[in-house]
Formats: C-alpha cells, sequence, structure tokens
C-alpha cells in the first residue's frame, strides 16, 4: 500500500484513501506467443494479482519497459499479459513505494508494444493536470472513463474519473497526452465513517488519486536506472 498520508494529502470534506490494489485474478498463459500491449492492458503480477499498465515505451539504452503502480509490485516478480497466452513477458525491475510506482522490463521477443488500447492512445508526454481540467483513464477493471480534476498536491491530482480495484496503474490522459497514473480512490466520510467503494454506475462515485507522470519519469531519470530516458512509442 502507498502511504498517501506520509507526502501530505489532505483531503476536502474528511476524506479517506483507499489505494486500489490488485485483484488476484488468474492469467491466461502459454509460452511461444506474442502479447500486445500498451497504456491500459491488463497485466498479471507474480502469477496471481491483476493491475494496469500505464504506458509501454523505450528507455536510454533502447530497452522495452513499461510503468504501473507500486503498490501492484516487488521487484523481481515475474510479469504476463492479463488475457493473452504468452507466457512471462517480462520482469518488475524496480519499485518506489514512496511515489507508489513501478518500472517493468519487458522481453522484447514476448511483447508487441502498442500506442492504442480501447480509447487511450497515448502520443506523447503532456503538462501537469490542473484544475479544471478533463481527464480520461483506462483501467483494466472499469474501462474508460472521464472526469474533471479538482485539484493537485505535489505529487498527486484528485479528479473524477471512476477508479476501481484493478485499475491501479491505468493511464491518466488529456487528448492523446499521458499526464498521469491512476493509484486509488477517495473515499468521502459519511457523520465520521469512510463510505468506500461507492460504485462507478453511481453519478456520485468516489472521486480517485493520480500521480503525475512527469515527476514519475523525473525520479526514474535521476536513478540512471532501467527505465531512464522513457520515452513513449
Amino acid at each position: 500500500m502507498v502511504a498517501l498520508e506520509r507526502i501530505g494529502i489532505r483531503v476536502l470534506m474528511a476524506a479517506a484513501i483507499a489505494v486500489i490494489g490488485p485483484t488476484g485474478l488468474t492469467a491466461y498463459a502459454a509460452a511461444g506467443h506474442m502479447a500486445t500491449l500498451g497504456g491500459g492492458s491488463g497485466i498479471l503480477l507474480g502469477g496471481r494479482s491483476t493491475c494496469t499498465l500505464t504506458t509501454v515505451g523505450y528507455d536510454h539504452t533502447d530497452r522495452l519497459v513499461g510503468l504501473t503502480a507500486g503498490h501492484c509490485a516487488e521487484i523481481g516478480l515475474s510479469v504476463q499479459a492479463e488475457t493473452q497466452q504468452a507466457g512471462v513477458i517480462g520482469t518488475v525491475a524496480a519499485v518506489d513505494h514512496d511515489n507508489d510506482f513501478a518500472v517493468i522490463e519487458f522481453d522484447r521477443a514476448k511483447v508487441t508494444p502498442i500506442r492504442q488500447v480501447s480509447q487511450t492512445f497515448i502520443g506523447g508526454i503532456g503538462a501537469p493536470a490542473r484544475p479544471g481540467d478533463i481527464v480520461c483513464k483506462n483501467g483494466r477493471t472499469s474501462g474508460f472513463t472521464c472526469g474533471v480534476v479538482w485539484d493537485t498536491h505535489g505529487w498527486w491530482f484528485q479528479n473524477q474519473v471512476c477508479s476501481e480495484p484493478g485499475d491501479s496503474g491505468g493511464p491518466v490522459t488529456i487528448g492523446d497526452r499521458l499526464v498521469g497514473m491512476n493509484v486509488g480512490h477517495i473515499a468521502i466520510t459519511v457523520l465520521g465513517v469512510p463510505v468506500f467503494d461507492i460504485a462507478c454506475e453511481s453519478p456520485v462515485h468516489d472521486p480517485a488519486v493520480a500521480t503525475h507522470i512527469g515527476m514519475i519519469l523525473d525520479t526514474i531519470d535521476r536513478s540512471g536506472g532501467i527505465g531512464a530516458g522513457f520515452r513513449p512509442l
């Protein structure tokens, strides 16, 4: 779990943070097939927990890499495509639990990277989201949803896209620009009692929390390791 309180998020209306964790679905895995993956694809980590790929691209040494939420991953975990029979296609290479992101190194012989998954097309990296912007997210559980950005808090911004378990790591975009990584949702309290997991079907579903993608990439660049110099397809 990411410790959101440690980095100073304070939500108006006495909100509580409910991080969207993995879901533990079973993968369809068989060796000898290619997986087609992009931002919004479901991925299986360690053979048991399912989250969403933020984006895929190349780093400064031309390795094929991807990003997902840090609370989904631990260094060394195997990575598979959720619904494609391709076996193990990569490994978690780096995890930052404080800032809630992970870097995956993919096997280029087993992955076909793509820019578009469903309605999400990632054409590049965008400027940080601001209050009033309309952002969209793509998650393997709740799919493609859009909503207004309410406010920002350093690394994080709150928005009204729908976010459910398994959507963690999903890309948050403005147009075709990647601006964030979906990491959780906010449960508003009623009479001091947290009301968690208001369904996406409700017009008053829980707001979501996302990280600014530029801050994630800057941190990876400073490390100089796998993923540094990331560029999307």
